[in-house]
Parts: structure tokens; sequence; C-alpha cells
């Protein structure tokens, strides 16, 4: 399912998680993260697919795949550039698994020691520094968007001394903004209107070859790989950066530092191993400060956070010691989740590359419906979805503008903990 949606263009892994959430409320935990995990690594290697085949990248991430990806294509050697991606995918989210495993207990240790202050200023920081990151425009947009989040997180009842906030005596908002309707309004809704928009039109490649695993390509570029990998991870441990963010820096590095930097753009597989390895490495990077300190390392890790929390899991310091084996738990399942990756994206890559022919247009239709019943399922409160139409809306006209609605979300995420530590 992660790789259909990671492989239509508009839609990101950021709303397959959201949707996905809204269906594991009655699983029990542990069948919730094998399906939220799998959705979340299918759908980052999944953007892969249009990148190469037709240059439309399916998700953020996938953009830099698109720089040499799609003209190994037009040579006639998608398939064997679809068989780059997914080996490299599937090495970028096991090592990042790997240094999850290692780092999460020294990071939860350090994170112990901290106190109100340093809780408070590391939810600025990242606020700051992912409107730093991810605007492409000018900088101060992100540094706009961060604060405006924090504004909607501080509608509704104080968390100390229950008095409203910005409730504009309104029963509906005593209760605060719920953080799903944001997230499927602020990522969803902009998705359909620009697709329908447009009018994307996709078409078939002519042929593509075979797909086939090239481990020889990978043991030579195995320099290009391990470093993407630690910039993926590195990456994805800043609070909202994300894997998109990884997938350029891992393409810039790799260029500056290769013999024939000249290759790059026109077809070298060592720039798609690059960016797909810390595409998917960014995925464990992302997990580390979720698990240890509650604060997610990327959009989609910021829906995974609440999907944790519906399910009555809290990560932070303390959940080393009230779940000991979940952080070990999460590593096993996203390595089964890359596995299972592997081995789909070599064996049914053509059948997932027939989706491509569906018409985007007709497509997210379905998905806004999908939007709207995983708004009102939470709770079953219709008032969710008078609050996700209009913050889509502005986040659609916030998009065009070129303000980084990642920043905004992360806003709301960790509005209510910055108010109750900055005040307590």
């Amino acid at each position: 399912m992660g790789i259909i949606f990671g492989a239509l263009p508009g839609l990101t892994a950021t709303l397959g998680v959201a949707l996905l959430t809204t269906l594991t409320y009655g699983m029990s935990l542990n069948t919730a993260l094998i399906a939220l995990l799998g959705m979340y690594v299918g759908a980052i290697y999944g953007g892969s697919y249009p990148a190469i085949l037709i240059n439309i990248p399916g998700t953020a991430a996938a953009a830099a795949t698109a720089m040499d990806g799609f003209l190994l294509t037009k040579k006639g050697e998608g398939g064997r550039a679809l068989g780059l991606t997914t080996t490299a995918s599937f090495i970028g989210t096991t090592l990042g698994m790997i240094v999850l495993v290692l780092a999460a207990p020294l990071i939860t240790e350090m994170a112990l020691q901290f106190t109100s202050y340093e809780l408070f200023l590391l939810t600025i920081f990242g606020i700051v520094i992912s409107g730093t990151l991810t605007s492409s425009d000018l900088v101060y947009k992100g540094w706009i968007a961060g604060p405006l989040g924090l504004v909607l997180a501080c509608i509704g009842r104080d968390r100390l001394q229950f008095y409203p906030h910005l409730t504009f005596d309104m029963p509906e908002l005593d209760g605060g903004i719920e953080v799903v309707p944001v997230l499927i309004g602020a990522f969803g809704i902009p998705q359909i209107i620009k697709v329908l928009r447009n009018r994307l039109k996709m078409t078939r490649p002519k042929s593509f070859g075979r797909i086939l695993p090239e481990f020889g390509t990978v043991v030579r570029n195995i320099k290009h790989i391990i470093r993407s990998a630690m910039i993926g991870v590195g990456i994805g441990s800043v609070s909202g950066v994300g894997e998109d963010i990884a997938g350029w820096v891992s393409y810039g590095t790799a260029k500056n530092t290769s013999k024939h930097p000249e290759r790059f753009g026109k077809g070298e597989p060592a720039g798609v191993l690059s960016t797909e390895t810390a595409n998917n490495a960014c995925i464990g990077g992302a997990l580390i400060p979720l698990l240890t300190l509650g604060i997610q390392g990327s959009p989609p890790a910021a829906m995974l956070l609440g999907a944790l929390m519906l399910h009555g899991v809290t990560p932070g310091p303390m959940i080393c010691l009230e779940k000991p084996t979940f952080s070990v738990e999460v590593c096993a399942i996203l390595f089964l989740a890359s596995l299972a990756m592997w081995i789909n994206g070599i064996f049914l890559a053509r059948q997932v590359v027939k989706l491509l022919l569906i018409p985007t247009a007709v497509f997210l239709p379905v998905v806004g419906v999908l939007c709207v019943l995983g708004s009102y399922a939470l709770g079953l409160n219709i008032f969710n979805l008078y609050l996700m139409v209009p913050i889509g809306i502005v986040a659609y006209f916030l998009t065009e503008m070129k303000y980084p609605i990642a920043s905004l979300v992360i806003g709301v995420i960790l509005g209510p903990m910055a108010d109750e530590i900055f005040r307590g």
C-alpha cells in the first residue's frame, strides 16, 4: 500500500500515514505499528517510481532521484535504475535502523538529564530549524509558519489553569485543535487542489528493461551509500526537516565529492543510489527524536507520533521505563518492512507501474473522501471537518506563497508542550 501511495504523484508518505492512522483505531498496538511503519517505508521508496519513469516525483523525497533516474530511463535503463533504487532504499532503511538501535539508548540517557529549560529550547529549536531548512524561498517564511502553528496550538482551554484561550465562546474549541484534522487538511487538501487545478497527465514509459539489483554497482559506490546513510540519519534526527532535504543534501554531497561530477544530472547511478539511501535512512533518523524525546524528525514521523498517542503510547524519555522493549520492537518492524519493500520492489514493480496510468485528477477526489472520513472518524466529531477544510485552504495559499507547511504543523504539535514547559 505504501509503494502504491508513493508511486502516485500528488500523494505523500505523510498523507498515507495520516489516512491509515484512522483505520488502525480498532487494531492492537503491534498490528498498528506494522501497518504504519510499512506504509511509511513503502511510500518513501514508492516515490522513486514516477520520478524515474516519467520525471514526476511521487513524493517530495524523490525529487532529487529524478535528476539522474529519468535520464537512465531515457537511455532504456529504467529497470536498472529501479533495481538500484530498490536496493539502495533497503540498505538505507537498514542502516538507519541500526543507528536507531545503537543511538536510542544513549540519547534517552542524555534526554533524562533535560530540565524544562532544555526542553523548551529544544521545541523552539525544532520549529526554527525546520523553518530554516524547509523554506524553498526566503528563510523568514519558515519562521512565520512555525509561530503560526504555535498560535493554533494555543486555542482551547489552558492545560494548567483551565482558562479558555482564543475559543471565541465556541464550546467546540474548548478541547483545542486536534492534530489529525490539521495534518490531513494541511497536507491533503493542497495536494488535491493543485492536481485538479493543473490536471496532470501521465504517460506510460515505452520501455524500462529488466528490473534486477546490481550488487556490483552498489559495491563500487559503497562510499556514497555509507555517507548518504549517515547524512540521512543526521538530517532525520533534526526535528521537522524530513526526507526531501536529506535527498538533496546527499545528492549535492555525492556530486561535490565525486571524481566525475560532470556525470551527475546525465544519468549517473551514484546520484540515484545517494538520494534513495539518504531518503530511507532518514526514516530511522526521524524515529530517534520521536522515541527518545517525543519530537518528530520529519512530517510523516509527526503523523506517526499522533498515531502512537491515539494508541496510548507517549514517546519520550520515560518510554524506556514504561515500555522497555518498545524501541527494539519498532526496529524489528522497520527491518521487516524494509525487507518486504525490497521483495515487492523487485518482483512487483511492473504491476505497480501500471497504476501510473490512473489519471491523478480522477484518483485524488477519492483521496478527498478519505480525508473527510479520516477527520470525522476522530471521535466522530463533525467539527473536525470544519477545521480540516479551512486549514487545508489556508495551507494551499501558504504553499502557493512558498511558506513551508511542515513548520506550521510542527508548531501545532509542539505548541502545547512548549506552553506547558515555559510556564510550568
